[in-house]
């Protein structure tokens, strides 16, 4: 069998479309756009459970003691006013500022870290793209697919996960506590409900311990599935940088109009000049010097062959002087560039014209 053998090396991902790059900085500032970001939905839910349990391991006695003083105040007082519609209002009132200072501190605490969880995976993003309607996601299709997909099942895996640790952790208690609920039964009140306080915060803890690891690992499968979704072929790439780059046509018309430009305010300093310097017909070099504005004498402007033209004739027309010397027009256009002072080994040339030049229109004596 003839093997086939190229002059030059072929990279054949540019034919076969594999994506195998990772995404640029552009294609995930647009997929964030459209909301698509790297985020657990499992680590907020894991974070508040553990805060939740936290603030009542911390304040359950203080909450409990209030919420009991709410129930013996209701039972004494409230129970002895007369039902109307002043003593409903001051009592609805009572209750829920005594509401508020009980559960306050656990939903605050709550919605704090749920905000500082997804603000952490996502940052600051508003989008409407995630919740517009689109016709596609109703297609039964495509429903199929994504219900049998890798994705799918991964969430499925991860459910039953967490409801197996969950009742495994709950057995697991009970089970080391299984003399003292035999006991329960002859216990006081008080003591039956701070062991099943106790019991439970162990409990929601421990869930939430576990249901944190098992959030970070899936953050970093999350990461991984959206790096994978965002990957690039070699030719997305190319064709990225062609958009963000331009059109050549539309560069090129745009370096035209910049030249343009340029060379509108190069005449427009021409007639500034003190000297022009020739080759006689190839270069012409403009010099303007200024002791009060500049340290040494600046090329103005400067143009080879039919610019060179254009210059002498608009040193004619001013009636700046023009001289000829052939080495020093061509190291000024070679060496300098517009607007900048000439090089220290150009001085002494440079500085012989000038002097000429003022002699001539009777400067210097």
């Amino acid at each position: 069998m003839n093997r086939i053998t190229f002059l030059y090396p072929v990279d054949l991902q540019y034919f076969s479309g594999e994506k195998t790059e990772k995404a640029t900085p552009k294609k995930k500032q647009d997929a964030r756009k459209k909301g698509q970001v790297v985020k657990s939905a499992d680590l907020s839910p894991a974070l508040s459970l553990m805060a939740a349990f936290l603030m009542l391991v911390a304040f359950g006695a203080t909450m409990f003691h209030s919420f009991e003083n709410l129930m013996r105040e209701s039972l004494i007082t409230f129970a002895t006013w007369q039902v109307n519609e002043e003593n409903l209002a001051i009592i609805i009132r009572k209750v829920a500022w005594e509401a508020v200072k009980i559960a306050g501190p656990v939903l605050a605490a709550v919605f704090l870290v749920a905000l500082f969880a997804n603000y952490a995976q996502v940052g600051w993003l508003f989008t409407t793209e995630t919740i517009q309607f689109k016709l596609e996601k109703l297609d039964p299709i495509k429903g199929a697919k994504r219900m049998f997909s890798l994705r799918s099942l991964v969430e499925l895996a991860k459910s039953l996960l967490k409801i197996s640790t969950g009742i495994l952790v709950a057995y697991m208690i009970l089970w080391d506590v299984r003399d003292e609920l035999i006991k329960l039964s002859m216990q006081p009140l008080e003591a039956t409900l701070s062991f099943a306080a106790a019991e439970a915060s162990k409990l929601g803890l421990l869930i939430g311990l576990l249901l944190l690891i098992l959030a970070i690992l899936d953050y970093l499968y999350q990461r991984y599935e959206y790096e994978k979704n965002l990957r690039m072929s070699k030719q997305d790439i190319k064709d990225e940088y062609k958009q963000s780059d331009g059109d050549p046509l539309i560069r090129g018309k745009i370096r035209e109009r910049q030249r343009s430009m340029a060379m509108r305010r190069m005449m427009q300093e021409l007639p500034k000049a003190d000297v022009v310097i020739t080759n006689p017909t190839h270069f012409a070099v403009a010099i303007r010097y200024d002791s009060n504005e500049m340290h040494a004498p600046t090329v103005i402007a400067k143009g080879q062959d039919y610019m060179a033209l254009k210059i002498k004739e608009i040193a004619k027309k001013h009636r700046i002087v023009t001289m000829e010397n052939k080495p020093l027009a061509r190291a000024l256009h070679s060496q300098v560039e517009i607007g900048q002072p000439i090089p220290e080994e150009l001085f002494k040339a440079v500085a012989e014209v000038l002097a000429y030049v003022y002699k001539l229109q009777g400067k210097v004596k």
